[in-house]
This record gives C-alpha cells, structure tokens and sequence, in this order.
C-alpha cells in the first residue's frame, strides 16, 4: 500500500513556497496518507458552518479521516497573521492528535524553526 500526498490550490493565487511534502513526512510519517487544499474565504466560511456551526473564515481546518489519513484545509487570505507554513505545521500537529496548548506551542515552533519558517507574516 503506498501513502498519498496531494495538494490542490483553489484560489487565484500562487501556491506557498512552504515543503508541504517534507513537513508531512517528518511530523505525520512517511506512511500517512495526506490531502491539502489551499481555498478561497467563500468555501472555506462554507466548510467552518458545516462542521462547526460557526459562520466564520477559518484559516485552517483540520480532518482526521482514519488513523494514518487526513486533510488539511487552510485559507490563504485568511491566514493574517500567521503564515500557511505555520498553519500547515498546526493542522497537522491536530492531525497527530494534539489540542491547543502550551505544549502544541512549542512543539509548533519547535518544527517552525527546523523548517526555517517564520508563525507570523512578514516573509513566506
């Protein structure tokens, strides 16, 4: 059985340079299959009502869908002020099963800082 990675960008504009691919490998494992979409306010507000009753642009969304599966969703231009890189590294530490905490913080820049990414916006 081999693992998937995809990732879909669905808005107008250019996809991160962020290694969306290396980051899944490294704090999901190679063997988690992994579904990343990039999309506009209007579908992700959409998503967020659906699922969490909330009518809101989330800027990141993150599904479990079996114990080595899942999808990321994350809305670039509601992103400000965090980078996608950092949201990317967010959803999947939820994927892994952490909730928000001190602890996700630092594990959070723990990886941010590997990957020489920055949480806030100011380079990307």
């Amino acid at each position: 059985m081999g693992t998937t990675f995809s990732l879909t960008n669905k808005t107008r504009g250019t996809t991160p340079r962020v290694p969306f691919r290396l980051i899944k490998e490294k704090v999901l494992g190679k063997n988690y299959d992994l579904s990343v979409a990039l999309i506009p306010p209007a579908q992700m507000r959409a998503i967020t009502l659906k699922t969490k009753n909330k009518d809101k642009v989330s800027n990141v969304l993150a599904f479990p869908l079996a114990k080595h599966s899942g999808e990321i969703l994350i809305c670039p231009s509601a992103a400000e002020p965090y980078t996608v890189g950092y949201l990317f590294i967010h959803g999947c530490l939820h994927l892994k099963g952490h909730k928000h905490s001190d602890t996700m913080e630092r594990i959070e820049h723990t990886w941010l800082k590997r990957f020489k990414l920055c949480k806030k916006s100011s380079q990307e």
